[in-house]
């Protein structure tokens, strides 16, 4: 994949009525030049597209398996997991998050269930719940590094070129809390349809709920999406604050897991596509 074919990726995307826009495409290509791959048919169209990213040596991940819908049931989603893997021959541990219409493909290529996500959804002008002190604020560049170190330990690998991005592409987005010590962040990106907030790790629910319900209320006009572990009191509390259940996602590894990560700190991932 070459930056001419972002054009062709979005196009991709929207037939699927996924959420990316061009810089989620820009980030791909940016992280892992040579990582990228699209299907092209006999007259060299794009049909087709997968992407991986290398997360130092915890593991790596595949993502934007996407396939026309035209040309489905050709093969071509099984070929672009070929290559992807092909890529990814040198790593211990390859993951990624499968939508249930994926799961068959993955399952057969040896990847093997690790946990379930959600994705929930809340649309524009509907009312944010008031938050008490102490309250969530914006991130400073000051909070940065403590936040990076929080993550690798959350997250169990440095994914500090795609946080760093994030903040910089969407600082309103990007929030804190916590007195003396950051006891939980949020990062958030633009989208096509919704905004997409995560990842989000806190020390306990309570911290996520502020740093979900401070950046709602300062942006009640804009439509949010986050994908959450289906916790029953977290996702009861982003329903009373008019979210609901969008669709599934199936996180999935295959190889040997021996990287250490805290899903009881991880509210919302920073999406399927990135982890």
């Amino acid at each position: 994949m070459r930056q001419d074919d972002i054009a062709a990726g979005l196009r991709l995307c929207r037939a699927s009525q996924w959420n990316q826009v061009a810089r989620d495409w820009e980030l791909f290509l940016g992280l892992s030049p040579e990582g990228c791959r699209v299907a092209i048919d006999h007259t060299g169209n794009v049909v087709g597209s997968v992407a991986t990213l290398r997360y130092g040596n915890a593991f790596s991940w595949i993502a934007m398996a996407l396939v026309d819908p035209a040309h489905r049931g050709a093969g071509i989603g099984t070929r672009l997991l070929e290559e992807a893997l092909s890529i990814l021959d040198d790593v211990s541990l390859v993951r990624l998050d499968a939508t249930p219409a994926g799961f068959g493909l993955y399952d057969r290529a040896g990847f093997r269930e690790e946990y379930r996500l959600q994705r929930m959804q809340r649309t524009a002008h509907t009312p944010a719940e008031r938050v008490s002190a102490p309250p969530a604020r914006p991130m400073a560049d000051d909070d940065l590094e403590e936040v990076l170190a929080r993550d690798q330990e959350a997250f169990g690998a440095d994914r500090r070129a795609l946080l760093e991005a994030c903040r910089r592409d969407a600082p309103e987005y990007a929030w804190v809390t916590g007195q003396g010590h950051i006891d939980g962040y949020l990062f958030g990106r633009r989208g096509h349809r919704f905004e997409h907030l995560g990842p989000l790790v806190a020390r306990d629910e309570g911290t996520a709920r502020r740093l979900v319900a401070g950046c709602v209320a300062v942006y009640p006009d804009r439509p949010f999406i986050l994908d959450v572990p289906p916790h029953a009191s977290w996702v009861g509390w982003l329903t009373s604050l008019q979210f609901v259940v969008q669709r599934p996602f199936i996180r999935m590894y295959r190889g040997e897991r021996r990287y250490h990560e805290r899903p009881d700190q991880t509210f919302a991932i920073a999406g399927p596509e990135f982890g």
